[in-house]
């Protein structure tokens, strides 16, 4: 595996910071070298965040921003709908990981192809909200979805992780998202 940047973007309280440092992790399960590192202004629930992820099968020497990423990972849906404001940098044939309905991802569809990027959505609202009876979770479903379409690191791997994060009735159930989402994912430009 060469060097992959991925810079996630969401809220505050939306989970980028853990699902960035749980692929991290994942990553480090499974043999290779990463980094995970949080970027944001004001701590307040809400507030724009971003975080970043490296993973390589060799020693990371960079220790800075990620500014042209080869993937972009946003898990508001809100910001997931102008990918546009948030994709900056992105590398071209780059891939874009989206918490948006794959049947209302037309306009972004056009935006990804007019640019030259591969587009993956998912619909982690609406999953989470049937799995959990109405909570909003989003960085692990979003992390699943990711591991489908780029294999940075397994499903099984990713759920020893979780194991060592979480327990009982949270591990279940961030289990099921990320089973659900890992399936749901779809590829909408290629």
């Amino acid at each position: 595996m060469v060097l992959v940047e991925i810079r996630w973007h969401g809220r505050g309280g939306q989970g980028v910071v853990t699902g960035s440092n749980l692929l991290a992790r994942a990553a480090i399960v499974e043999g290779n070298y990463a980094q995970h590192f949080p970027e944001f202004g004001p701590e307040r629930a809400g507030a724009p965040v971003r975080s970043y992820t490296r993973i390589s099968d060799e020693p990371i020497d960079i220790h800075c921003g990620i500014y042209e990423p080869d993937i972009v990972v946003i898990i508001d849906p809100v910001m997931s709908k102008t990918p546009e404001d948030y994709a900056y940098g992105l590398k071209k044939g780059g891939d874009l990981v989206l918490n948006l309905p794959p049947d209302n991802s037309e306009k972004v569809a056009k935006w990804a192809r007019d640019n030259g990027y591969r587009l993956h959505v998912v619909d982690a609202r609406k999953i989470s909200l049937e799995e959990t009876g109405g909570r909003e979770i989003y960085n692990v479903p979003m992390l699943s979805a990711l591991l489908r379409v780029k294999k940075l690191a397994s499903l099984e791997t990713l759920e020893k992780v979780l194991a060592e994060r979480f327990s009982g009735k949270v591990l279940e159930m961030n289990l099921k998202l990320s089973r659900r989402c890992y399936e749901e994912v779809k590829t909408i430009v290629g």
